[in-house]
């Protein structure tokens, strides 16, 4: 049996941002359990806005649409921007209504993790619920555990490497959780 795909997606339009940060943690959590991943993060997801009326898409958003239809997961980690997810993040999922007609629509059957980080607990809490409801509705099946980073708090070392044994714990159990869904 092939390694399962699990796609990545997340961060802010400034590269090494702290969603983009904790994204890539999970991925490595999720690879160190016989994952496969591919990461969009960051200015890989600065995109034209998605419109549905408009079939042409330039290369990054081909890309997106492409990893959306192969994937066997997704991990989405988006910062808290005014109480909710980021503009760039809620765009990029929009691009999963391309798959609308596919045999496996949308993220159909597919598990997700949500991970949400913001400067405070507050944000974390909205932004987190609002990844879950946005999953629901691409037919996703969220992971029982989401992910809350509060960035006030120093999470990293300098080499990306997580220094929050809670932060770690979760990462490694909502990892646990997508590859029990996938397999």
């Amino acid at each position: 049996m092939a390694a399962p795909l699990i796609l990545g997606i997340g961060g802010t339009t400034r590269a090494g941002s702290s969603s983009e940060t904790v994204l890539r943690a999970a991925l490595r959590e999720i690879e160190a359990l016989g994952a496969t991943t591919e990461i969009l993060a960051g200015p890989d997801l600065v995109i034209p806005l998605y419109a549905p009326e408009n079939p042409e898409r330039d290369p990054a958003a081909a890309r997106l649409v492409d990893l959306f239809r192969r994937c066997d997961g997704v991990i989405i980690a988006s910062p808290g921007y005014h109480g909710s997810i980021s503009g760039m993040i809620k765009n990029a999922l929009d691009y999963a209504e391309d798959t609308a007609r596919d045999d496996r629509p949308y993220l159909d059957g597919r598990a997700v993790g949500c991970i949400a980080c913001a400067y405070g607990w507050q944000a974390t809490g909205s932004t987190l619920i609002a990844l879950r409801t946005i999953v629901h509705a691409l037919r996703g099946w969220p992971t029982p555990l989401g992910v809350a980073a509060n960035t006030t708090m120093t999470l990293f070392d300098e080499e990306g490497g997580c220094i929050d044994p809670g932060l770690k714990s979760n990462l490694s159990i909502m990892a646990g959780q997508m590859m029990h869904f996938v397999r």
